[in-house]
């Protein structure tokens, strides 16, 4: 089994991957246009696009570990028979 994890991880860990990156990126872009214009007020309005562009990554790795650990036992029941 020399693939990458990439080509046979779930379709749910590549969303959330990608959503998190998305909004965090999102967040950041507020927060840099906010300090161009000086309105303090979008750093705020860009806090819960990182917050949860951050969930989203972390939820992403809980998503990766389960489907790692089902692969092992998988594997284990395998070579067991």
């Amino acid at each position: 089994m020399l693939n990458d994890f990439w080509e046979t991880a779930p379709p749910a860990y590549k969303y959330a991957v990608f959503g998190g990156m998305g909004l965090t990126f999102i967040g950041i872009v507020i927060i840099v246009i906010g300090a161009l214009t000086t309105t303090p007020s979008m750093t705020y309005i860009a806090l819960p696009f990182i917050g949860v562009g951050l969930l989203a990554h972390m939820a992403s790795l809980g998503l990766r570990g389960r489907n790692i650990r089902k692969e092992l036992k998988a594997a284990e029941k395998r070579s067991k028979a």
